[in-house]
């Protein structure tokens, strides 16, 4: 939630149990304490096609839970672990079936992963600490409504509607957090590709027979202290050309079949993400936080029809944040992110598949989150 209230930062600014979820190093740098909340999740999701728009947002809101504990085994060394919510995908469009759209109603997909990462995290020096989180993952993935395609995979009965199916993978995060002056911190961190069991389930729309790998990730920041002022700002990479179902084009499945070896996914471009966060201690009891969150689109003109069911087209994120201690021991933040609607437009999939012509796809998305914190 502090992270959430600055913009995301938090490569070189560790604030509570989660920091591991960014940057392992740092829950050596955050003492005794354990953090738990939970986020209200509103995203707006819209497919406009051949001038008639539909909305995706058969479900509309989402809870999403995250709870961290760290341990300082002595002065200088941390055991935690985080459980958090990566990431994921909801769309449902109840009444956008028919020839005009080449989609069934409710077509749409439900992917979810949760993150369970235990961490270890050592102070070299007073000015140099190094973390390590072993992240144990768990995602599900159900897609409804894609049966015109079946013409279209290598297994068409592991296409669509089939309910949802689960898929595992153990992965790693490693990071560095180092106090170059007083006030002042740099970090770094990666986080490789996490291979996972395939979606047997949607072995005909995932290629490589139903992959669907956690892609790389990684970054550096800094974080700048002053009095009561913070200032701090993260640059991220994200990979996702590197995992077929989600980079490979999605031009070549008249060519390549759904689910195939190396075969289409949603095209999806890697992605830059600048991340800027300030934080103002008005008293003893109160900091307030703000910040700005901007990244790449990954979906391109090209792949905008398969991306009707993930339409990962934000850019622009405002967040704000707060924190107010109860007592000695307890605190409560809050944090508030709104997504500005960002579109992408691009061409229809030819029949027999689709009718052909054009179609403008945009979502907006709005977050608020409530979170308890306990030092002992």
């Amino acid at each position: 939630m502090k992270a959430n209230g600055m913009g995301g930062v938090g490569i070189a600014l560790p604030q509570d149990a989660l920091a591991a979820a960014t940057n392992p190093a740092g829950m050596a740098l955050i003492g005794n304490r354990v953090d738990g909340g939970l986020s209200l999740f509103r995203p707006n999701r819209e497919a406009k096609i051949n001038g008639t728009t539909y909305s995706g947002n058969d479900q509309q809101n989402f809870i999403i839970p995250e709870i961290g504990a760290n341990y300082m085994i002595n002065p200088t060394m941390s055991a935690g672990v985080s459980l958090y919510g990566n990431g994921g995908m909801n769309s449902g469009y109840s009444n956008i079936g028919g020839s005009m759209t080449g989609l069934a109603n409710g077509a749409g997909v439900d992917l979810q992963q949760m993150f369970i990462s235990p961490s270890f995290a050592w102070r070299v020096t007073p000015t140099q600490t190094i973390g390590v989180a072993v992240n144990l993952v768990h995602q599900t993935f159900r897609a409804n409504g894609l049966g015109a395609f079946s013409m279209a995979s290598q297994s068409p009965s592991n296409l669509t509607d089939n309910g949802h199916d689960s898929s595992n993978g153990v992965g790693v995060r490693i990071g560095w957090i180092g106090e170059l002056a007083p006030g002042f911190s740099l970090g770094a961190t990666y986080q490789p590709k996490t291979h996972m069991s395939k979606f047997s389930k949607y072995s005909g729309l995932f290629a490589d027979s139903g992959s669907f790998d956690i892609p790389a990730n990684y970054g550096i920041g800094f974080a700048w202290k002053t009095g009561p002022l913070t200032v701090a700002g993260d640059v991220e990479r994200i990979l996702y050309s590197d995992v077929s179902a989600i980079g490979n084009t999605s031009t070549t499945f008249l060519q390549n079949p759904l689910g195939a070896p190396n075969g289409p996914g949603f095209g999806w471009k890697n992605i830059t993400v600048v991340k800027l966060g300030v934080a103002y201690a008005i008293d003893q009891a109160l900091t307030v936080r703000a910040g700005w969150n901007h990244s790449d689109n990954p979906v391109t003109s090209q792949n905008v029809f398969f991306n009707t069911i993930a339409p990962g087209v934000i850019k622009d994120h405002l967040t704000l944040g707060m924190t107010y201690a109860v007592s000695n021991t307890m605190e409560v933040s809050a944090d508030y992110i709104h997504a500005f609607k960002s579109d992408v437009t691009g061409n229809l999939a030819p029949p027999p598949y689709g009718p052909g012509g054009t179609e403008d796809l945009s979502m907006s998305q709005n977050t608020l989150g409530v979170s308890v914190g306990w030092k002992f």
